[in-house]
């Protein structure tokens, strides 16, 4: 495993990342375990998590805007990932090895981004995280707060490093530019999604990024799966405990006839080249090297050995011309 030092923060990581998402809500904590477990034994010291990963969110998330009551989840206890994670944290003693990232997700004032921290790391079962991130932007909050929530954490030394996550690039530059105003610590890592078919970031996100030393960790190198194939354009047929099924939501990214027909060509061009096409799209990510480290998620050890082998593989730069056309 190639490491990267995550922007200008100093932090060492590998150039794979473990996104715990699925912890509690696609997989259960045995399967959670094993993945934590191969994922250190093969240089993935990155873990991402967040207070709104969990199955208990999952199942709310469809009551409150599906109108859905119903059990797709592998359990149903709140903040699942935070906890399942806080548990192996406990249990392996590793705490020291691991390159700890959690969100918080909505009211980015400074007294919710204080309480909201205390309990992840209550859950987390550790005294501070490396990384702390809000999990999207907010528009209720002013930035001069958001903006200081983060200082304060920081301060704390609760937080090791600031960071926020699917933020564009004029978000992002305000944020900046009032860090440098009031004098307080800047956001130094970003998490934007990133792949064949979302590619925004490149335009702005990336080069601003790169003029102010922000750590890249994009995620969603496969589109939440909608990259492997293995959905249809019928919303009534999601296979069981996938993340359009459990999440419904996430499809609206991802559901047209141009993204369909780009993932039939990507299919097409890895029977071409021999290669597997789920290994083609996260190796197409990491050939950005404005990305520092791929966020993958894994509902077994196999999905973790394939971005390993992504990361090893050379890209042509023939092969790189047409995936990126």
């Amino acid at each position: 495993m190639n490491i990267t030092t995550l922007g200008s923060t100093g932090l060492k990581v590998g150039r794979i990342g473990l996104g715990c998402t699925t912890f509690g809500r696609e997989i259960d904590e045995a399967t959670s375990f094993a993945i934590m477990d191969y994922a250190l034994a093969n240089g993935i010291t990155l873990f991402d998590t967040a207070e709104a990963y969990g199955g208990g969110e999952a199942k709310e998330y469809r009551k409150n805007y599906l109108g859905v009551v119903d059990n797709r989840e592998v359990t149903d206890e709140a903040h699942s990932s935070e906890k399942i994670v806080g548990r192996w944290l406990a249990s392996r003693k590793r705490r020291d090895q691991i390159t700890l990232c959690t969100k918080v997700t909505t009211n980015h004032s400074r007294e919710h981004v204080s309480q909201a921290l205390d309990a992840s790391l209550e859950r987390l079962q550790t005294d501070f995280v490396d990384i702390y991130m809000y999990h999207s932007f907010d528009s209720d909050t002013p930035v001069d707060e958001r903006v200081s929530a983060m200082d304060q954490a920081v301060r704390s030394g609760k937080a090791r490093h600031a960071a926020c996550s699917n933020y564009d690039a004029e978000q992002l530059r305000e944020a900046l530019q009032t860090a440098a105003r009031l004098g307080m610590r800047p956001f130094e890592v970003i998490e934007p999604n990133y792949n064949l078919l979302v590619r925004d970031i490149e335009s702005e996100t990336l080069p601003l990024c790169q003029e102010n030393g922000i750590g890249v960790m994009s995620y969603s190198p496969l589109g939440a799966g909608f990259l492997t194939g293995k959905y249809t354009p019928d919303r009534n047929a999601f296979p069981e405990r996938t993340r359009f099924h459990v999440i419904p939501g996430h499809a609206d990214i991802y559901f047209s006839e141009k993204n369909f027909a780009i993932v039939d060509k990507l299919h097409d061009f890895a029977e071409r080249v021999g290669v597997p096409a789920l290994r083609l799209a996260i190796g197409w990510v990491l050939k950005n090297p404005a990305v520092d480290t791929v966020l993958v998620g894994a509902r077994s050890t196999a999905h973790l050995d394939n971005a390993i082998a992504a990361e090893a593989m050379e890209i042509p730069a023939a092969w790189h011309a047409e995936l990126s056309a």
